[in-house]
């Protein structure tokens, strides 16, 4: 897997719930991708769900990815209670119904072709990857507003 890609990753909703954008930023070599989304009525995880997901999906092979998000939710998920979920039968601890868990499935099955490192990255603080995904989180929300 000699194929490197570096990921931003992010997402933004206006109401929580209410009108949701996610944006990616892909860096393969010297060639940069970007992609954005919309949902009309959705959640701020769920598009930072959305973000990740669909950034991998645009992966045509398996890669090597430095996947950077300030997303703690999508983060500790991934790395730390997806494999609790599955066992629980998508119940978390406290045997509730896992929130977004078609979501998370999609991520799941994603992450398998691929081999990920996960960073975190504090939102808002200039690094230039995040910056990017962010605004195109918003504006992909700015655009739908105006159809």
């Amino acid at each position: 897997m000699t194929n490197k890609v570096i990921m931003y990753t992010d997402g933004a909703c206006r109401g929580n719930p209410g009108p949701g954008g996610w944006g990616v930023i892909l860096h393969y070599g010297n060639t940069q991708k970007t992609l954005k989304g919309f949902d009309p009525d959705t959640t701020n995880n769920r598009m930072e769900l959305t973000a990740v997901i669909e950034g991998l999906r645009a992966l045509r092979r398996s890669c090597s990815v430095e996947l950077n998000t300030d997303s703690k939710y999508v983060l500790q998920g991934i790395n730390v209670w997806i494999d609790n979920w599955k066992s629980n039968g998508w119940k978390t601890a406290g045997k509730k119904q896992v929130k977004n868990v078609d979501l998370w499935q999609l991520l799941e099955q994603e992450t398998v072709r691929h081999r990920i490192i996960w960073h975190w990255v504090k939102a808002h603080s200039g690094i230039r990857g995040n910056e990017m995904a962010d605004q195109l989180a918003n504006q992909a929300i700015d655009i739908e507003a105006i159809n």
